[in-house]
């Protein structure tokens, strides 16, 4: 009973309160582009960047209270997730920026802006990989988790290009952080990688996941997170190289154990 009066009264009103935000923004984005479709001035302001959605200040506090409903009620709502992300990550995602500003590495990627995705990845050669090179080991992890790159959503709620390509360059990287830390796709695995990003990040929902994850954990898995993950997340989030500052591209045949080295990574759980 308590959980349909929840479903009703909070979680329906959400969703229709963000799916409405969402069809007026299209709809009002579909008739703007028809009445200014041979101005350039429109495409320069509107559309900063391939899936920009131009969203009020209005439209973004509604968006943001919804998907955090929704987000928190059902953390596999991955649409709601992106969308909270985006509408609470500006400053974070700055931050982030700023400090790619200062490395080489990070510059670089800016710069290239390269993109994780199936048609991207050149899969032959990956599995040319001796094992123990970052490339093998990120083949594996998406086979082992049946996972793939294409499941990143794309940015569309950030008005300004290059913070919302660090933003699409967070999710995109995602996995090769679970590779980096030897961390599965399991929820004991998701906290501790949320833990790391949530340190060097700064993203309020990597926050929100390193604190309201552990909530999820079984009794097994959360007696393992107390006694040895959680210290362990933390202390690899403070000591390692800033992670969003690493080409992983570039690296593919770099072995994967000097790579932890370089990184500072501390050593991993024994039970991992």
């Amino acid at each position: 009973m308590a959980n349909l009066l929840v479903n009703n009264l909070v979680l329906r009103p959400c969703h229709n309160l963000v799916k409405s935000v969402l069809s007026r923004r299209l709809c009002s984005n579909a008739v703007e582009h028809t009445n200014h479709e041979n101005t350039s001035e429109y495409e320069s302001h509107h559309n900063l960047y391939d899936a920009h959605i131009p969203t009020s200040t209005l439209q973004k506090v509604l968006l943001t209270l919804g998907s955090s409903v929704l987000s928190i009620s059902n953390p596999y709502r991955h649409d709601m997730v992106a969308v909270l992300g985006e509408t609470t990550g500006l400053k974070a995602a700055q931050q982030i920026r700023d400090k790619m500003m200062q490395d080489p590495e990070g510059i670089s990627i800016l710069h290239d802006k390269p993109r994780i995705s199936s048609s991207s990845l050149d899969y032959q050669f990956l599995e040319s990989l001796p094992k123990g090179t970052l490339g093998h080991a990120y083949l594996a992890f998406l086979k082992d988790n049946n996972v793939t790159p294409d499941t990143r959503r794309p940015v569309h709620y950030v008005d300004d290009a290059e913070i919302a390509y660090v933003i699409q360059r967070y999710r995109e990287v995602h996995d090769f952080n679970h590779t980096l830390l030897g961390m599965p796709t399991n929820l004991l695995g998701e906290v501790c990688v949320k833990w790391v990003e949530a340190i060097q990040t700064g993203l309020p929902m990597c926050v929100a996941g390193a604190l309201l994850g552990p909530l999820r954990l079984s009794a097994k898995q959360r007696q393992k997170y107390l006694e040895s993950y959680l210290q362990w997340s933390i202390s690899c989030g403070q000591q390692a190289k800033f992670l969003m500052n690493i080409y992983f591209e570039k690296r593919w045949q770099q072995n994967l154990d000097d790579l932890r080295k370089e990184l500072n990574i501390p050593e991993l759980p024994q039970d991992n």
